[in-house]
């Protein structure tokens, strides 16, 4: 079989996968409609980001038989249309999802403890002791939404702090030692905290808008490590001029290209991002939750074990 590397990664994806006797070629370069007009000749595509794999892609791919993704979720990739025509599709959430859980812990103790603040203001020969009095997790109620792999994750590193985990899922039964699994309505009722880890589908789109998020009882700081377009932007900033958000995490935005890369330049900045940027009690990163030096090496291994269980 032949694979076509269309991103690059680590150097043991690649080599692995010679030893196992496959052909690699890489091509990072070639448009998409270049990558098309050859894509006839390969078994397998690797990819992470680069483009969307729509119909059209699919239908020039005549001898696909896989296509593994470098990464968590699938959404650059038309998932049904690929099935309709028997390709192996391979994702590897369980390669960053100890690095998500980490970094959205991060996010949650810098918010509460005003981390980025303080060391602004220290640079700039502040010491506002009162200013930057934080807030103890302890005691608190931590809600995930969505318990897969990332949500796990997270739970997992809340064990070393005396607060109460709570996770609601569409899918039953989803719950365990580290988080409570309950309906919405007492998920909204209870939580101080609010962590979303759900895969980008047509479900979950536009998801946190301004009816959910005025759906809790209690005002409450929110995290997303997720998918940006989960969350309507201008309802989240209405929320945190409101007071119902406390202070918000933000790893991914509604902004974001499907390629991941760049946002905007000063001249065309949506004036809810705006509001972001200025604001105290938001913390912002470039969708790199899942984007450490071991991860990258996992989300390698990852791929390499299940193209080899499948066809090795």
């Amino acid at each position: 079989m032949t694979i076509l590397h269309l991103d690059s990664n680590h150097p043991l994806l690649k080599q692995q996968l010679t030893d196992l006797g496959f052909t690699n070629h890489d091509d990072f370069t070639s448009t998409k409609s270049e990558v098309e007009a050859k894509i006839h000749q390969y078994d397998g595509i690797i990819i992470r980001s680069r483009f969307t794999i729509d119909k059209q892609f699919l239908d020039a791919a005549t001898h696909l038989k896989f296509i593994g993704r470098v990464g968590a979720g699938l959404e650059n990739i038309d998932c049904d249309y690929a099935k309709t025509k028997g390709i192996h599709l391979i994702s590897a959430p369980e390669g960053n999802r100890n690095a998500v859980g980490e970094h959205t812990l991060g996010m949650l103790l810098s918010l509460f403890n005003k981390l980025n603040k303080a060391d602004r203001e220290v640079r700039e020969g502040k010491w506002l002791r009162e200013d930057n009095r934080g807030l103890e997790l302890d005691g608190k109620t931590v809600g995930i939404i969505g318990y897969g792999n990332m949500g796990n994750a997270f739970s997992k590193k809340l064990r070393g702090f005396d607060v109460n985990v709570l996770c609601y899922d569409i899918k039953d039964g989803v719950g365990n030692a580290n988080a409570k699994q309950v309906d919405l309505e007492t998920f909204q009722e209870e939580v101080d905290v609010v962590s979303l880890h759900v895969p980008q589908t047509p479900l979950t789109q536009n998801m946190i808008d301004a009816e959910f998020i005025n759906g809790f009882k209690k005002p409450f700081w929110f995290l997303n490590t997720a998918r940006g377009k989960s969350v309507i932007t201008t309802n989240l900033v209405s929320a945190l001029k409101s007071g119902q958000i406390l202070g918000a995490g933000l790893d991914v935005l509604e902004y974001e290209k499907a390629s991941f890369e760049n946002l905007f330049t000063e001249n065309n900045m949506p004036e809810a991002f705006q509001y972001l940027i200025q604001s105290e009690n938001v913390l912002l990163t470039p969708h790199v939750a899942g984007w450490t030096i071991e991860s990258k090496e996992k989300l390698a291994q990852t791929i390499v074990d299940k193209i080899q269980a499948k066809f090795a």
